[in-house]
């Protein structure tokens, strides 16, 4: 993730600090003298988002000795949350999808506090809001939103079909059905250019960040279904409660922050295991090997081998801009996601929100996020803020301009890219012999790919060097 910001001095929480004492790390970590080499008693996991929280959770359950390197100063990768003044802001727009398969298994729900939206949306179209329910938890709103032109009759019969066919069919078989671009989906099956400009478009844009609609159509099967099973919600402590749950199950001394991983050596084999070399010019040897749990561009300056020439090529790059103001009330008082489907102006979704969880902003105020889709690279954060000011106002009335601009964040990669063709079941995380890689790019652009791609590299690590408990 990209942030065009200067550096922050707050977090949502206290990054857990490594523990130098454990045995199994004292010759990775205590050498002070610079361009060093040690070995480390296990394997090396390089990134601490989910994926590599995930395969460090598995390789921990199984006793596997590892050391978790992550360059920033706490967990999470691009899931992350930032503490100013009292608010708390996520990085970016995330929601967490409580039906997620993998997360449902590995996550302590109770522990997040999760809190749910509403299971619709507003549109605002226009010049008005309108409602889409979803028709199996909120019939009657459903029943009165039919004559509103968020798309025909026929289009919201169809939502409840498509709803009812995804929550039928197992993950593997939506992950892996033949596919084409959202787009094509839809108007294949039947939905209007109205139902698809209004709500399809900025619904999925903020959730792929591609008002193209051309991700793949098993990612939307795959996320209607966990729509249709589930809540959309946030944690109370914000999105970063997720990894700082992962990361809290962590043996003592297995994690090292502000670990700057900047090469991978593959080795030969047994006779030269897998190493990293840190930004400091400090070499750490892995007995067991690595795991690489960085974002797609990254692994690809780590190891350009684990990518075949056809996936190197020019892809769309997946941005996003999200502004986030302070109010003392909120015009919309329901935790609901509002839609731009006037295919006017700059914002794709935006919502209040407070109205979801109130720890998210001190006692008596409104924290109101803002997503705009793209980089906008020629446009500066002033000027963004006015721009999102002026069509807010539009929506809600004078007294937008009395909200405060708490931050800007700029996410340059905000999601891989996955427009077909495209393996959502899972790329072999093996890529050298006692080197793997995971993340969302090698499964599903989603949290819970990230989840499972870091369960199959450690899986495969623990299973390669006959460590699996019998």
């Amino acid at each position: 993730m990209t942030l065009l910001l200067p550096p922050l001095s707050h977090s949502s929480f206290t990054p857990l600090k490594p523990h130098v004492s454990s045995p199994f790390f004292s010759r990775a970590l205590s050498s002070s003298s610079p361009s060093t080499v040690s070995t480390q008693p296990g394997a090396i996991i390089v990134g601490a988002g989910l994926a590599g929280l995930a395969a460090a959770t598995h390789l921990a359950a199984s006793s596997v000795p590892f050391l978790l390197l992550e360059a920033s100063d706490a967990v999470g990768g691009r899931v992350r949350t930032d503490s100013l003044d009292g608010f708390l802001l996520d990085r970016g727009f995330q929601i967490f999808l409580t039906a997620y398969p993998e997360a449902r298994r590995l996550l302590c729900y109770p522990s997040l506090r999760l809190r749910p939206f509403y299971p619709g949306a507003l549109v605002y179209h226009a010049r008005r809001f309108h409602r889409i329910a979803d028709p199996f938890r909120r019939p009657i709103h459903a029943l009165a939103s039919l004559p509103n032109p968020i798309g025909s009759l026929s289009d919201k019969l169809l939502v409840g079909l498509a709803r009812l066919r995804a929550a039928s069919l197992p993950d593997s078989v939506l992950l892996s059905a033949p596919e084409s671009p959202i787009s094509a989906r839809l108007r294949a099956a039947g939905f209007s250019p109205a139902i698809v400009d209004r709500f399809f478009r900025p619904f999925l844009a903020g959730i792929f960040f591609d008002p193209d609609l051309a991700t793949t159509s098993r990612l939307f099967d795959f996320v209607f279904k966990c729509l249709a099973l589930g809540d959309n919600a946030l944690p109370a402590a914000g999105i970063s409660a997720i990894p700082a749950q992962l990361a809290g199950r962590l043996p003592p001394g297995s994690l090292r922050l502000r670990s700057r991983v900047v090469a991978v050596d593959a080795g030969s084999g047994a006779a030269r295991p897998p190493s990293v070399t840190l930004e400091e010019g400090d070499a750490i040897t892995a007995d067991l090997g690595v795991i690489v749990a960085v974002e797609q561009p990254e692994v690809e300056k780590l190891l350009p081998q684990a990518f075949p020439q056809e996936e190197k090529k020019p892809k769309p790059v997946r941005s996003t801009v999200c502004l986030y103001f302070s109010a003392d009330r909120a015009p919309v008082r329901e935790p609901i996601l509002i839609l731009n489907g006037s295919g006017e102006g700059i914002i794709n979704n935006m919502f209040f929100a407070t109205n979801v969880t109130p720890s998210y902003a001190p006692v008596g105020k409104v924290l109101a996020s803002v997503s705009l889709i793209g980089a906008f690279p020629q446009r500066s954060d002033e000027d963004l803020t006015a721009e999102v000011v002026q069509e807010l106002t539009g929506w809600f009335g004078a007294e937008v301009r009395s909200w405060r601009h708490l931050r800007t964040y700029r996410i340059g990669f905000a999601q891989p890219d996955q427009t077909p063709p495209t393996d959502l079941v899972g790329k072999e995380p093996r890529v050298g012999e006692g080197v793997y890689v995971c993340g969302d790019h090698r499964t599903s652009a989603t949290f819970d790919g990230a989840l499972v791609s870091g369960r199959m590299a450690a899986e495969t690590l623990i299973r390669d060097r006959g460590l699996s408990k019998m």
